[in-house]
């Protein structure tokens, strides 16, 4: 995803063919952050000049876990769907996103895990924010790590956030380097929509789980004696997420596992600058790579997404 020495896959691996279902397809720093000395010129377009978003409109909150302390944005009202970030934080299109989930009657929470909140996606800045993560004992990026530690205070925010609101249970979604961590959550009962979108870890298997064994059992049981459905999306020719992933994800969840493949034609072309330069692939298909015009399958998967969360969460 930037250069921390790990390699994506070449986009090859086989499709799971089970349940990956293709859209049609079709086909206050804002930019002014210093470029390193001597780094190479990046191409410039008018995705480096779009503003920071100031997160205004939501409330801020210090919300404590196991004694660990976090901060959360949290607005609108309605049943609880706990929304995290991708790399390299809580970006503006993350916080759409956010705004969506808001808007279609949820209470909405958004967990600060790393990077600057609010923040452009630039690509230094982003991929300082990668290298850390990658290093951080919160995450396991790489092979054989097993489950991240920090999805144990994810489920302990979806238990405060289901008692704060009521309803059936919770909503998680994950994103990108946090796309896994919506399969994990669901360890937790109030757990109950999980969408995984484009996971990326481990960074460095393709074919890959970001689960150590006995959750990946766990969860797996879980899913299975209580009926509830993982809904998963990626771009066909995604480097990070490929198509051995989805396999891994079907092999191991069977039925539960709906994962849906868009064509990559259909990313949005002109993405923020650490998408464009550092991931260098179509990835993020409802946040960074949807493109905002009725009836495109990015927002057709959004859409799919909202309706999976009113389905499981509004009755």
């Amino acid at each position: 995803m930037s250069d921390v020495n790990e390699r994506p896959g070449d986009g090859r691996g086989r499709r799971s063919g089970a349940h990956e279902r293709r859209g049609d397809g079709h086909g206050r720093q804002s930019g002014a952050r210093a470029r390193r000395s001597g780094a190479p010129a990046r191409h410039s377009s008018a995705a480096d000049s779009r503003p920071d978003d100031p997160i205004t409109d939501f409330s801020h909150r210090s919300v404590a876990v196991d004694g660990v302390t976090k901060t959360v944005y949290v607005a609108g009202r309605g049943p609880a769907v706990v929304l995290m970030p991708e790399m390299p934080g809580i970006s503006p299109d993350v916080l759409r996103l956010a705004r969506w989930i808001r808007d279609a009657g949820f209470t909405v929470y958004v967990p600060s895990l790393f990077g600057t909140d609010g923040a452009h996606p630039t690509v230094e800045d982003g991929e300082r924010v990668v290298r850390r993560a990658c290093v951080s004992a919160e995450f396991r990026a790489f092979a054989g790590g097993g489950t991240s530690p920090v999805t144990a205070w994810l489920r302990g925010l979806a238990r405060r956030a289901h008692a704060e609101c009521g309803g059936p249970g919770v909503g998680a979604i994950g994103l990108c380097f946090t796309g896994n961590f919506a399969l994990t959550m669901a360890l937790e009962p109030a757990v109950v929509a999980p969408v995984v979108n484009h996971p990326s870890l481990p960074l460095d298997d393709p074919a890959g789980l970001e689960l150590d064994d006995e959750d990946a059992r766990t969860v797996a049981e879980r899913l299975s004696r209580d009926r509830l459905t993982v809904l998963a999306y990626r771009f066909d020719n995604d480097r990070w997420c490929t198509g051995q992933r989805f396999a891994a994800y079907r092999a191991l969840l069977g039925d539960a596992f709906d994962g849906r493949v868009l064509p990559g034609t259909s990313a949005r072309t002109d993405p923020p600058p650490f998408f464009r330069d550092s991931v260098r692939t179509p990835h993020s298909v409802v946040t960074a790579h949807l493109v905002d015009e009725e009836g495109h399958p990015t927002v057709r998967a959004r859409d799919e997404i909202l309706a999976f969360l009113v389905e499981r969460l509004i009755r």
